[in-house]
């Protein structure tokens, strides 16, 4: 018998209102008013977001961000900047006490990466986990999708999917970004170097680390069908069944007032 989860599809939402929504959802579930829950959703206009411990001053070019019309966002989870465009964004909220759920982060990862492994099975492409060797983390490097970490999706040898999770409030929080299409030249004008030779150099090395999934498939695809082809690797890889979810008036508000305090807001999104 399959586990019935929540499946919500919010389509394209600013930056401010994504960030809200996932935080609205972990709390929602941790109050047990809603069973765990399955996200995509894209961004409108695109968005930069920042890792929670990440630095902005000195390391991001929030002029860039300004003159390409990208919004700045500070993420409750982890890591380094991610340029969200051309891209599928999924987030999963499941309680930690869940019986698929494994204690250490490093192998929940793993749990939840059997989903996008059988979202890129879905879309014929012969992707795997990463398993880092040595040091994980680019030194000094701003930007997500330089290195792999455990159990993120590679495509040969590039990682393919970039991943972040947090606990709170006795849930899991995983989210994460799969590029269908890469803008490189638009995502280093997003951050600070040296000058330009060394802003360069990071671009082509990104290219050899990285890759979207219109770079590697036979035929392009659309939003629309790497979202279909993701619902149904998750349903698969987790051994689940979706169920649709549409939150109330009342829930859509309470999401749009923290994403006007919080998520909109400088104390958030600059305070380091």
């Amino acid at each position: 018998m399959k586990e019935t989860w929540y499946y919500v599809d919010s389509g394209y939402c600013s930056p401010a209102f994504n960030m809200a929504m996932d935080e609205s959802l972990l709390d929602w579930h941790s109050e047990g008013k809603i069973p765990p829950v399955l996200r995509f959703y894209g961004w409108r206009p695109a968005g930069l977001s920042i890792g929670y411990f990440q630095k902005v001053n000195g390391k991001i070019d929030v002029k860039s961000a300004e003159d390409y019309g990208i919004e700045l966002v500070r993420r409750q989870t982890g890591g380094r900047a991610v340029l969200h465009d051309q891209e599928l964004t999924y987030s999963l909220l499941v309680s930690e006490k869940h019986p698929t759920m494994p204690h250490s982060i490093k192998d929940a990862y793993m749990v939840i990466s059997k989903g996008l492994l059988e979202g890129f099975k879905e879309l014929n492409l012969d992707a795997g986990f990463a398993i880092p060797q040595g040091k994980l983390q680019t030194a000094n490097s701003a930007v997500c999708f330089e290195e792999p970490s455990w159990y993120e999706l590679i495509i040969e040898g590039r990682k393919a999917a970039g991943s972040a999770q947090t606990r709170k409030k006795g849930v899991v929080l995983q989210h994460g970004s799969i590029p269908i299409e890469v803008d490189q030249i638009k995502l280093f004008d997003l951050f600070v170097y040296p000058n330009d030779r060394i802003k360069e150099r990071a671009r082509r090395a990104f290219g050899e680390k990285a890759v979207a999934i219109n770079d590697v498939s036979e035929q392009p695809y659309t939003f629309e069908e790497v979202k279909a082809a993701f619902k149904t690797g998750f349903e698969r890889g987790l051994n689940i069944e979706l169920k649709p979810f549409r939150p109330t008036a009342e829930q859509i508000s309470e999401i749009n007032e923290l994403a006007e305090t919080k998520y909109r807001s400088p104390e958030w999104n600059y305070s380091r």
